[in-house]
């Protein structure tokens, strides 16, 4: 039974915000939530109130400070990461998911991942390759991450999580539409008990229509969504690209529909379900192919690594591998023509202007194709270093983690392990001037919070704790 916050606690609350005039209504944004979270909550009454009033506190100690000259507006002292405070609770797997709550993780997010008893999240089995026992996969974007196991399919699991959404901002998850309504645990049922909440639904292809029972996976929906259709070779077959592009874009869409949504809130007081999805995500990616279509009709093809709208754009064969050169205007091209000893190319009019080098493209590439062959791909480099052109190599991995820019970009972290010693993965990829991601901690193990997130976050006893695991609970 849900604990119901007494008036003389609220006017208790309320009494430190007496003489804050007008500020008061703009400070009830930044104390609702604490307020909703004693509210609402199963456990303690009077240990809930004292959390919130500490919290609310908090909140009003540092709103008077930063609002105390409106022209000067004071930071707190120490720099704490952009989500500080938040609280995730992460009911996704493989990686759509996983990864939008690993990058809220870095921007200091605490982040609560549920898994299965025994078996955990899909990732962990998929391999080769590993290190020691763990998945490479997995460890790719788990960083920052708490394990839980929970089995859902126990009225005490489901009490778990219902405990854990009380006490959490976000819910991110990636279930067939309709299955954790059946236990429980949509997102009607949350937020109706509670409304603070965030709840994040990233599926195949959204919350209703035709195709919302489907199982999705990024190269199927890939394939649906017409981005394997404009990838590959001219001459061959449709080709999926090389990661599962759409999956990580739903999860970027995710986090940014995530953030807003926590913003939202501070005016609101009430969190809103999100209807993330890999068709949409898809769709919504073929940019410039999408607008050709709907505007002229004009169908999408496969270029290889060509552009369709721009000549040059493309990866050359030098003599000993491959460069990509990009003549993104006329005054590009007259720059590329120089470089490669040709500039009476630029005053030709079959290649004078963009359009006039998409018209002629197969008899320019062609002159290109023999140019490029002349010279290794290290004279190339250094032809263009400098030149104002955009260029490249297409390295293999070895290459790109030895590059200095990806070096100094800080693009690999090696993290502490439990288990296998040191993991390197991938850092993240924006840097902060004012605030901080946090320290990166290694993916976790299966179930290796469990203990933690029930005795420290939940408050149960060592007794209770034991009863749950007698039970298989978790």
């Amino acid at each position: 039974m849900f604990v119901i916050l007494k008036t003389a606690k609220i006017h208790n609350l309320s009494q430190m915000f007496t003489n804050s005039g007008n500020r008061l209504n703009r400070l009830n944004s930044l104390i609702g939530l604490s307020l909703r979270k004693w509210h609402i909550s199963t456990r303690s009454s009077s240990n809930y109130y004292n959390y919130c009033l500490q919290e609310a506190r908090r909140n009003f100690k540092y709103y008077t400070k930063a609002t105390k000259k409106q022209e000067t507006i004071s930071a707190p002292e120490e720099i704490k990461p952009p989500l500080n405070g938040v609280r995730i609770l992460d009911m996704s797997r493989v990686l759509a998911g996983p990864y939008c709550t690993m990058i809220l993780g870095d921007m200091g997010a605490e982040v609560i991942k549920v898994e299965r008893p025994d078996v955990g999240d899909d990732t962990r089995a998929w391999g080769p390759p590993f290190v020691a026992s763990e998945s490479c996969y997995f460890l790719c974007v788990n960083r920052n991450k708490k394990s839980i196991t929970v089995d859902l399919k126990k009225p005490q699991g489901v009490k778990l999580i219902k405990e854990l959404a009380a006490i959490s901002d976000v819910l991110v998850e990636n279930y067939i539409p309709g299955k954790l309504s059946e236990m429980g645990l949509g997102y009607p049922e949350l937020s109706a008990e509670f409304p603070h909440l965030v709840y994040c639904s990233i599926t195949g292809y959204g919350q209703t229509g035709e195709y919302a029972s489907r199982a999705g996976y990024d190269v199927i929906v890939s394939g649906l969504g017409g981005l394997m259709n404009i990838t590959g070779p001219a001459d061959g077959d449709p080709c999926k690209v090389g990661v599962a592009l759409t999956d990580l874009s739903t999860g970027l869409y995710g986090v940014s529909a995530i953030l807003a949504s926590l913003l939202s809130r501070q005016q609101t007081g009430r969190g809103q379900h999100l209807d993330c999805n890999l068709l949409s995500t898809n769709v919504t990616s073929l940019v410039n192919i999408a607008s050709n279509f709907l505007n002229t009709g004009q169908e999408g093809q496969r270029y290889g690594t060509a552009h369709p709208s721009i000549v040059p754009y493309q990866a050359f064969k030098t003599s000993d591998g491959f460069i990509i050169v990009g003549a993104g205007n006329d005054s590009q091209f007259k720059i590329l023509a120089q470089c490669i000893g040709h500039p009476a190319l630029a005053n030709d009019e079959r290649y004078a202007t963009n359009k006039a080098r998409v018209k002629n493209r197969d008899v320019l590439l062609q002159f290109l194709f023999k140019i490029f062959e002349e010279k290794s791909l290290s004279d190339w480099l250094k032809i263009f270093e400098n030149s104002g052109i955009p260029y490249g190599p297409i390295n293999n991995m070895k290459q790109v983690f030895s590059d200095p820019q990806v070096l100094h970009n800080g693009l690999i972290q090696e993290i502490p392990h439990p288990t296998i010693g040191k993991v390197r993965v991938v850092g993240p990829a924006v840097r902060y001037s004012e605030t901080k991601t946090v320290e990166p901690t290694a993916p976790p193990l299966l179930g290796q919070h469990t203990h933690h997130v029930l005795k420290d976050i939940l408050g149960y006893s060592e007794d209770a704790i034991e009863k749950l695991k007698k039970h298989k609970v978790v």
